[in-house]
């Protein structure tokens, strides 16, 4: 399914960091961040058990990236070569009978703290805003995930409570960039 915004091997890169399209080399850090209790505190659906778990993971990355040009992306320090930091990018999903796209952030613990998520968030929703103008950007994040919370707002997405919706984890508050103005959640008229 090709697209004019067809971005595979695209590196996007702000003052400090690197990010780009996941490769196998990154399934250890998939797993790695994945499987830390802190990293996935607020989301326990997302926790890993194994490697195994990590690549295919891996796998439905890959696979939204040959399908749709784009997807999640590893992120790495321009300053040192070290292991990846964490991963941030946007997948296309549903949200009230809409197609959007979700913005994703999640770090390894000892990237916290130094505004990274907010530094990869802020290129990833520029991005989709300049490739992807018509489609709403959202993120789900958890109420009591106050990092993330304060990630939405800062890189210019705004709270939209009539779009809140029940998460694999409990209740998700949705942030969003690009929703219609005057478009609440498109329901389904089927019973």
């Amino acid at each position: 399914m090709g697209h004019a915004y067809q971005v595979d091997n695209e590196e996007l890169r702000t003052a400090r960091l690197s990010l780009r399209r996941p490769t196998p080399a990154d399934i250890d850090a998939i797993y790695r961040i994945h499987s830390d209790p802190r990293a996935y505190a607020h989301n326990p659906a997302d926790a890993l058990a194994n490697l195994t778990e990590a690549e295919e993971l891996y796998q439905r990355w890959n696979a939204h990236w040959e399908q749709y040009g784009f997807g999640y992306r590893t992120v790495h320090s321009q300053l040192q070569t070290s292991q990846p930091l964490g991963f941030c990018g946007v997948k296309q999903m549903q949200l009230h009978g809409r197609t959007v796209l979700n913005l994703f952030y999640r770090l390894d613990p000892l990237a916290w703290g130094n505004r990274v998520a907010t530094e990869a968030a802020t290129a990833i929703v520029n991005w989709a805003t300049a490739h992807l103008p018509d489609q709403p950007i959202i993120a789900r994040v958890r109420p009591d995930n106050t990092a993330s919370l304060k990630v939405a707002a800062r890189v210019g997405l705004h709270r939209a409570p009539h779009l809140d919706t029940d998460g694999e984890d409990g209740l998700d508050l949705i942030f969003t960039a690009n929703w219609p103005e005057t478009a609440g959640p498109v329901h389904d008229p089927r019973p």
